[in-house]
C-alpha cells in the first residue's frame, strides 16, 4: 500500500474494504473512525465556531481567519504592578534566583489564619506584601483597595522596624570597637577618585607637541609675537612686552590708509638658498632654509 498521510489512513482503508481487498476492518478501524485525527490546514481547515467567527453583528476583517486570544491575567499580577510602581527601590534589593531541588511548599499560616503580615516574617520581601494583599482580598473578603493598603501600610512599618534595628546594631558594634568595610556607594566613589587621578597624571606626562595639538584651534597661540608692519610694510616680530597682544586692526587700517600693501609670505617670494649636501650625510639633519 503505498505510504499515505496519518489523516488518510482511514479512508484509505475504508475503500480497501468496499473493493474485497479487506475481508475484515482492522481493529483500529472503527476506533479511528470514532475519533478520527485532526486535518491538515492546508487541506481542510478546521470548522469555525460563532465564537471563532466573532460576535453577532460585528464585520469580519479580510483575510483575518484565525481565532481570538483572550487577555490572561491574574489578580497578583495588577497588585505587584501597582506595589513597584509606589516602591520602585524594591526592585535594587538583591534576591537569590537560584531554583532549589523541588518547588518550595506552601507556608503553614496562610488563608484566615494570615491576619498579619509579620507572621510569615519580620523583613517581608516585595512578593510576600503581594500574597498578604492577595490572600486579604480572597480569604477575608476586603476590597481591593482596603487589602492593598492594609498590606502596604505593615510592610512599610515592618521595612521601618528593620531599618532601625539595623542601625542601632551597627552603632553599638562600633561602639563596642567593630570597624566596618566601606559600603557599595564609598567603594564606588574611591574607584571615580583612582581614574580621575589617572588622567590628572595622563596629562601631565604629556609633551608640549601634544598639549599644541590640542589647542591647535584656538583664536591666539599662545607664546608668538603680535605680526607687526615697519616703515617698508614688512611684517617684524614684536619684543616681550607686546607678545599675545592685539592691535585690533588697528596697524591693519594705518598701513591700508597709506596705500602700502603687506605681503605677509616673504618666505614664498624669496629664491631657495642652495644647501650643502654634506649635511644630509651625517647624523645632524638641518631643513632646507629659504
Amino acid at each position: 500500500m503505498v505510504r499515505r498521510i496519518a489523516s488518510q489512513v482511514h479512508k484509505q482503508a475504508s475503500r480497501l474494504t468496499r473493493a474485497g481487498f479487506l475481508k475484515t476492518p482492522p481493529v483500529w478501524y472503527q476506533a479511528v473512525l470514532d475519533h478520527p485525527p485532526l486535518p491538515l490546514p492546508p487541506r481542510e481547515p478546521p470548522s469555525r465556531t460563532s465564537y471563532d467567527d466573532g460576535a453577532p453583528g460585528t464585520p469580519a476583517k479580510k483575510g483575518v481567519q484565525g481565532p481570538r486570544l483572550l487577555p490572561i491575567s491574574y489578580v497578583e499580577d495588577g497588585i505587584r504592578r501597582q506595589f513597584f510602581r509606589d516602591h520602585p527601590f524594591e526592585a535594587f534589593r538583591p534576591r537569590s534566583i537560584t531554583e532549589a531541588g523541588a518547588i518550595e511548599d506552601e507556608h503553614p499560616t496562610s488563608g484566615l489564619q494570615w491576619t498579619r503580615l509579620n507572621q510569615r516574617s519580620r523583613n517581608p520581601s516585595p512578593e510576600d506584601a503581594v500574597r498578604f494583599a492577595l490572600n486579604l482580598h480572597q480569604s477575608h473578603g476586603l476590597a481591593l483597595s482596603d487589602a492593598y493598603a492594609t498590606s502596604v501600610a505593615q510592610f512599610r512599618t515592618l521595612r521601618a522596624v528593620q531599618h532601625v534595628a539595623t542601625r542601632f546594631a551597627a552603632q553599638s558594634a562600633a561602639a563596642h570597637g567593630a570597624r566596618f568595610g566601606p559600603s557599595a556607594t564609598t567603594r564606588g566613589f574611591e574607584a571615580e577618585g583612582r581614574v580621575l587621578a589617572a588622567n590628572e597624571l595622563k596629562s601631565e606626562r604629556m609633551d608640549d607637541s601634544a598639549r599644541l595639538a590640542r589647542r591647535r584651534w584656538r583664536m591666539i597661540a599662545p607664546g608668538t609675537a603680535a605680526v607687526r608692519g615697519d616703515s617698508s610694510g614688512a611684517p617684524v616680530a614684536g619684543d616681550d612686552a607686546d607678545r599675545n597682544a592685539w592691535s585690533r586692526g588697528e596697524e591693519y587700517v594705518r598701513l591700508w590708509r597709506e596705500g602700502v600693501r603687506v605681503d605677509y609670505s616673504p618666505a614664498l617670494t624669496e629664491p631657495i638658498v642652495p644647501v650643502d649636501p654634506a649635511d644630509y650625510m651625517g647624523t645632524r639633519r638641518r631643513p632646507i632654509r629659504r
